[in-house]
């Protein structure tokens, strides 16, 4: 491609809307444009390395027996209120009236679509299994919008659905898609690491996340050096201690705390570890059927954060809301920031993470403002849990749930997400085929996803410098820059310019020859901020010594090459 053929708009300095470094460079680098909140046109250059993504991603799912569809964008009401997801989704969901005054919604996700395919199509175990897949745009909508395309209304998505006899097939296929997967991301060139995970408002019984590794990643993951274990924190469990409760040995004392709510406000006055004290946090279940409220106070250890996911599952709990001052006030006959379980009556139910619950002589709320106790013990102070269960997220140092280590944590981007959907949808839709005996049965689904434009912005939030973008050689928008310095004057450089811009092109390498009527620093400046991997420099006073100047992206310094061999050492880089 002749850049002045093309289209480049790259700015100096990025937009003030830009937040993170992705939407700052991918703004600058004129890969995208804003049409709206959360909506963005996706310019030449972005679009070179969108469907570079697509390719890699279309040609791993035809490999691993997938087939391609296309799925309407508009879906009709009648589905989602079959499945039960047209309350339930939310007001992510973007729901519209035709001029016939019929109910309609722009798509998030299409398992009600694809299991009416099914349930149209599918009559016998013979026909079994199947899936089907797509890459198309997809719309939710999004409260607040933010991080460009990391976190817009408008994305597109590779998502497929997987049709099953039974669930052990179901299971074979979740394990093809899951090596289908990081054959992907590899061939992408990302650093990304497979993660089990929560299956969300998706629903199922079993689901991996893929995670591009950055500093800036919304997510945390926990994951042991020593071995394979990784799982997103929502879901990585934090073990039993090792070590039994031990006999307390102090006696309960009740001490003045003015003004101190915190954990970390009540040690320090106290002079004690964080580690030795114990917090509180009220929540409210109310039952859907009989709107019957349960009062429940949550103890966990002052240096450990609820995990609401966690919370979630555990029996009598789900839906849950934190308690409001009244209702604290009702129970505990005290404000918040001084609450514990210590005298608490039967109306409330106390759960104890697993930490808590094998604590002694510790510190925690008196039921009384300004005060906290000292040296509690269960037993002896107050009664055992009600439930003791994993409540709180992991942190580093944590013994690893598969025995072989400890955990580290990180950051990542969420690109990718398999599921064992299970029946949810299929009995939803009845979904059924006859099985071998004549017998009708329900299909076992899966699903799997892949944020297209999402991984453009991960491969850009894990690799940037301070001069721009790098991409890796698969989905750069280019893989060679010629940049020929003083084209329109030079006759010799534009020759040579031109020959090797024909022997790349005819070897099939996307070259970028920047023909520019520009200063040279303009064109070394577009160059790297658009992370295009290799550069060559075309100059007269190379050229009189038979060289051109070469420079990969990640190159401190340039290198000559003689001109015969130049096309010969680019194509063994790019290759």
């Amino acid at each position: 491609m002749r850049a002045s053929r093309f289209f480049i708009s790259t700015l100096k300095e990025a937009p003030s809307e830009a937040e993170i470094i992705s939407h700052k460079l991918m703004l600058r680098a004129g890969l995208i444009r804003r049409l709206a909140a959360g909506v963005y046109t996706w310019m030449p250059l972005g679009l070179r390395v969108v469907r570079k993504v697509e390719e890699i991603i279309r040609q791993e799912m035809n490999r691993a027996g997938a087939i391609e569809l296309s799925m309407p964008l508009v879906q009709p009401a009648e589905l989602w209120q079959e499945s039960g997801r047209w309350k339930a989704y939310g007001p992510e969901l973007l729901r519209f009236k035709d001029r016939h005054d019929r109910d309609f919604v722009i798509q998030p996700t299409s398992e009600e679509v694809v299991t009416d395919i099914a349930r149209s199509e599918i009559r016998s175990y013979r026909q079994l299994p199947l899936h089907f897949y797509q890459i198309q745009s997809k719309f939710r909508d999004e409260r607040r919008p933010r991080f460009g395309i990391m976190r817009g209304r408008e994305f597109l998505m590779k998502d497929g659905y997987s049709f099953h006899a039974s669930y052990e097939d179901l299971e074979r296929e979740y394990r093809n898609m899951y090596d289908t997967y990081c054959r992907i991301f590899t061939r992408l060139g990302l650093q990304f690491r497979a993660v089990a995970a929560d299956t969300g408002s998706i629903g199922g019984t079993g689901s991996h996340e893929f995670h591009v590794l950055a500093d800036s990643g919304e997510d945390a993951i926990a994951f042991c050096p020593d071995s394979e274990y990784a799982a997103n924190v929502e879901l990585a469990e934090a073990i039993t201690p090792k070590e039994s409760r031990r006999m307390g040995t102090a006696a309960m004392s009740k001490v003045p705390t003015p003004g101190k709510k915190t954990c970390e406000e009540v040690t320090a006055l106290l002079g004690l570890p964080l580690e030795r004290s114990v917090k509180a946090i009220a929540l409210i279940h109310e039952d859907e059927a009989s709107g019957k409220k349960t009062f429940n106070l949550l103890l966990l250890r002052g240096d450990h954060s609820l995990n609401e996911v966690k919370a979630s599952k555990l029996p009598d709990l789900a839906p849950f809301r934190f308690a409001t001052d009244p209702e604290i006030r009702e129970h505990l006959g005290c404000e918040a920031g001084y609450i514990g379980p210590v005298g608490a009556d039967n109306r409330v139910r106390i759960i104890a993470d697993r930490t808590v619950a094998s604590m002694s002589d510790f510190v925690c709320g008196a039921n009384d403002a300004g005060f906290h106790l000292t040296g509690v013990n269960w037993v002896r102070d107050l009664p055992e849990p009600a439930l003791v269960a994993d409540i709180r997220n992991v942190v580093k140092g944590d013994l690893s749930p598969d025995g072989k280590g400890t955990l580290e944590l990180c950051r990542g981007i969420e690109v990718g997400h398999i599921f064992q959907l299970r029946t949810k949808y299929a009995e939803a839709l009845k979904c059924t085929f006859l099985d071998e005996t004549g017998k009708q049965r329900t299909t076992e689904m899966g699903c799997y996803g892949i944020g297209v434009t999402r991984i453009v912005g991960a491969a850009i939030e894990q690799g940037h410098d301070e001069r721009g973008i790098i991409f890796p050689q698969a989905i750069a928008p280019f893989g060679v820059a010629i940049v020929p310095i003083g084209i329109k004057k030079s006759e010799v450089v534009r020759a040579a310019a031109e020959q090797l811009y024909k022997e790349l092109t005819d070897a099939g390498v996307d070259v970028l020859l920047d023909d520019r009527d520009e200063r040279p620093g303009v064109l070394f400046a577009d160059i790297e901020l658009l992370g295009i991997p290799h550069r060559v420099v075309i100059g007269e006073r190379g050229l009189k010594e038979g060289k051109v100047e070469y420079q990969a992206r990640l190159d401190k310094a340039a290198q000559f090459v003689p001109v015969a061999d130049c096309a010969k050492f680019l194509l063994e880089r790019v290759r």
